[in-house]
């Protein structure tokens, strides 16, 4: 008898489980395609990208299921307490090694996994499904920056925080895309199925989109892959997702999505660029030359932590305008700008650029900032110089 009258309150408690789960089940069905995405503010980021729909279509999904759960559990808890409490009389039931309890808590939690486990494996797999894509762009993460080679188009180009340092340090206010604005984003054509072959120069790194449901790991040697496909022009933005230093709250990811004949223009212009820049690092170049070269070098690459008046923004960021560096013997200038500045063992905001710039860029860069300002030193670095300095 004790065992029937336990296994009839197991099955009155399943009932009730299960009546509560499907009232849910119904309220969750009809707010999920209006409620869900009504307040994306306080949700992931509205996806445009079809693996980005099926992230996050399974954040909802699996939420909802936890939903149903939670109001479960608690609905069975505090009805056995509230109705086989003691002041009622009841007493507490012992059913131990009872079989009937053993099957349904062993194959509801195994059917809960199961509804689970099935549709985030579709998206894992759709996520790793890298296969014939319309083309490949190579990603590299460096302290702090990315670089994007178009390798099916030949040309490639350095990403760097255009936020300026003055806000960072509040002497001016804030901009509307504080720390996620970049002076060159990742520039794709809409509609076209992108391979992205995402690796680092120094060490982890993580590319970050998102919007694209785009999460990847950059790992110095290894060569990881991903894709996307964003339907949708527009600006889209992201940041290194891993820990790799002092400035890694200043290594933005930006990507822009453009109607085909839009890209095509873009990418034509990117060639053009990529040929013209491609130098002699034999030749001599004459000093206005190499000035001017320079003066855009810096411009894209030292202005945002040296201001373009050269005055920095001590003491993080100290003054080229009259320093010893930029005054004093060229080895010295040169070996700074080549290797960094380490401290300590530690690397400092002043990152190796030897990696990153050619050898014309630097010497014009070099060249440039000796004769800038008031800085009339009156050298000219050439680019073999450079080059013997880096060997």
């Amino acid at each position: 008898m004790d065992r029937i009258k336990v296994a009839q309150r197991v099955g009155q408690s399943v009932r009730l489980v299960a009546k509560t789960a499907l009232l849910v089940a119904m309220l969750a069905s009809a707010l999920m395609a209006s409620a869900a995405r009504a307040a994306l503010e306080y949700n992931l980021q509205p996806p445009v990208t079809p693996i980005g729909e099926q992230i996050f279509d399974l954040h909802v999904y699996i939420m909802w299921i936890c939903v149903v759960i939670f109001v479960g559990v608690f609905a069975v808890m505090f009805y056995s307490i509230f109705a086989h409490r003691k002041s009622q009389g009841h007493q507490a039931a012992q059913f131990h090694e009872n079989t009937t309890v053993e099957v349904v808590w062993t194959v509801i939690p195994f059917l809960i996994l199961m509804f689970m486990a099935l549709p985030a494996t579709r998206t894992i797999l759709a996520m790793k499904d890298t296969t014939v894509p319309d083309m490949t762009i190579k990603v590299t993460g460096y302290q702090w920056k990315w670089s994007y080679d178009y390798i099916d188009q030949g040309f490639g180009f350095f990403s760097n925080l255009k936020t300026p340092y003055t806000q960072i340090y509040n002497q001016e206010p804030k901009g509307e895309h504080y720390l996620l604005e970049v002076d060159q984003p990742l520039v794709v054509p809409a509609g076209k199925r992108i391979r992205v072959l995402i690796t680092a120069g120094d060490v982890i790194h993580s590319w970050w989109v998102p919007a694209f449901g785009v999460k990847q790991d950059a790992i110095p040697g290894f060569v990881r892959d991903a894709w996307f496909r964003a339907d949708k022009p527009g600006v889209y933005r992201g940041q290194c997702a891993e820990l790799c230093g002092k400035e890694h709250g200043f290594m933005p990811v930006v990507v822009e999505v453009l109607p085909a004949d839009q890209y095509a223009a873009w990418a034509d212009a990117q060639k053009k660029k990529a040929t013209a820049a491609a130098d002699d690092p034999a030749r001599i170049w004459d000093v206005k030359e190499l000035t001017a070269r320079g003066e855009a070098v810096y411009t894209a690459n030292c202005a945002s932590c040296h201001q373009a008046t050269g005055k920095g923004v001590p003491p993080a960021f100290p003054p080229l305008d009259g320093s010893k560096i930029a005054t004093g013997p060229v080895a010295a200038h040169l070996d700074v700008v080549l290797n960094g500045v380490v401290r300590n063992g530690q690397p400092t905001a002043m990152v190796a650029w030897k990696n990153t710039l050619s050898p014309t860029e630097i010497a014009a860069v070099v060249t440039y900032e000796r004769n800038a300002w008031d800085n009339h030193v009156g050298d000219v670095v050439q680019p073999s110089q450079v080059a013997a300095a880096g060997k």
